[in-house]
């Protein structure tokens, strides 16, 4: 992720956690900040909190030989669908056997820099309509489609035509966002980036550094806090996580640029600070982080959200990321897993009974591949 100097707005009563345990050191994470409404000091005091210390243990190995591998859905019953940025593919992977078949292509797809083919996500009524929805960079912008899966075709003929949903988020070289997912809502929500024009974070009226809430059409969501529009929060620098609590709460990561990358507890309407701050801010009309990180350590991509924690999967941090919670705020210091033990991490999705599938990111251009990759993971997380 290229990056630009700047200035961190520190606030002075802000609360610094020290680094966590790391499976090879950690870096130093810190945690607090502001939280979402009905949160507060009050409100938390009635959640439990998350264990402070937890554990990783990587079970096996899933699938290899995956080429830019970037977003990742679960079929009901069984099988991975990933998507391969710079190929424009999707691959079904058999979570037993590791085989894995080519879906086909999606048309339109426009790799350059961090652009791509990346998030995908399945419709809520997937088990009737087998809809596949894709964010991908084509040759004009960033856009959401939608596509038939029909298992019947032969290999590689097995996508639709792409149905364009939403088009016209920004693109770039850098800072396309690109992490789609469903919310407990039904609503569909998508992270952008700033596309590399750090002003647009701050105009509502831009699509590019924000958190989009559209119906599955592609409309504006109801209850979106500006009329007509699909912005639901802005002031983001390149958002590629989002996962919800048990409670619908939405969480995001974000990129930062020099000095902090964050976790953010998403708010209708909130303002996260970028071009202005980095990390946490003394500007009463910020929202602040609930954990920001040194951007060595981390440079986030997917979350995950389960039992109480986020799990948070780093690039350049090579690592896998805990954060235990206490209601929208986090309850400890983060820890650091897995640190260097099979590179930049792109993707974390719970898996169920307490496991999460892992997404590694070697094959992207700024990693250093090794033999076999890029991989799928399988770990136990506590």
């Amino acid at each position: 992720m290229q990056r630009r100097a700047v200035t961190a707005v520190l606030a002075a009563t802000a609360l610094v956690l020290t680094a966590g345990c790391a499976s090879r050191g950690g870096g130093s994470p810190t945690g607090g900040g502001t939280t979402a409404p009905g949160t507060g000091p009050a409100a938390r005091a009635t959640e439990s909190a998350a264990p402070a210390k937890g554990s990783v243990k990587v079970l096996r190995t899933v699938a290899e030989g995956l080429k830019t591998p970037w977003g990742l859905a679960e079929l009901p019953g069984g099988g991975l669908l990933v998507s391969s940025r710079d190929e424009g593919t999707i691959t079904r992977i058999d979570p037993k056997t590791g085989t894995k078949t080519e879906l086909g292509s999606v048309s339109g797809v426009s790799p350059a820099g961090e652009g791509g083919l990346l998030g995908i996500a399945l419709s809520p009524g997937y088990s009737s309509d087998h809809m596949i929805y894709a964010y991908f960079t084509s040759a004009s912008d960033n856009r959401v489609v939608r596509m038939l899966y029909d298992e019947r075709k032969p290999a590689g003929e097995q996508l639709g035509a792409p149905d364009t949903v939403f088009k016209g988020i920004p693109k770039g070289r850098i800072h396309n966002g690109g992490r789609i997912a469903f919310g407990p809502d039904g609503m569909l929500y998508a992270g952008t980036g700033e596309s590399g024009e750090r002003g647009l974070a701050q105009d509502t009226k831009s699509l590019g550094g924000k958190i989009l809430r559209m119906t599955p059409e592609g409309e504006p969501a109801p209850g979106n806090p500006f009329p007509g529009s699909a912005v639901y929060s802005y002031g983001h620098r390149n958002v590629q996580g989002l996962a919800w609590d048990t409670r619908q709460r939405l969480f995001a990561s974000e990129f930062g640029q020099d000095t902090w990358d964050e976790l953010n507890a998403i708010v209708p309407g909130g303002d996260y600070g970028w071009p202005e701050a980095e990390g946490r801010s003394s500007h009463a009309g910020f929202r602040n982080p609930i954990a920001q990180w040194h951007t060595d350590d981390a440079s986030p991509s997917g979350i995950a959200y389960v039992d109480g924690v986020i799990w948070m999967a780093a690039l350049k941090g090579q690592r896998l990321w805990r954060i235990p919670l206490r209601g929208t705020a986090a309850s400890a210091a983060p820890q650091a897993f897995l640190t260097g033990d099979y590179g930049r991490l792109r993707t974390v999705a719970p898996a169920g009974g307490g496991k999460v599938w892992l997404v590694t990111s070697n094959t992207d251009g700024r990693g250093a591949p090794k033999k076999g990759d890029d991989r799928v993971l399988e770990a136990e997380v506590k």
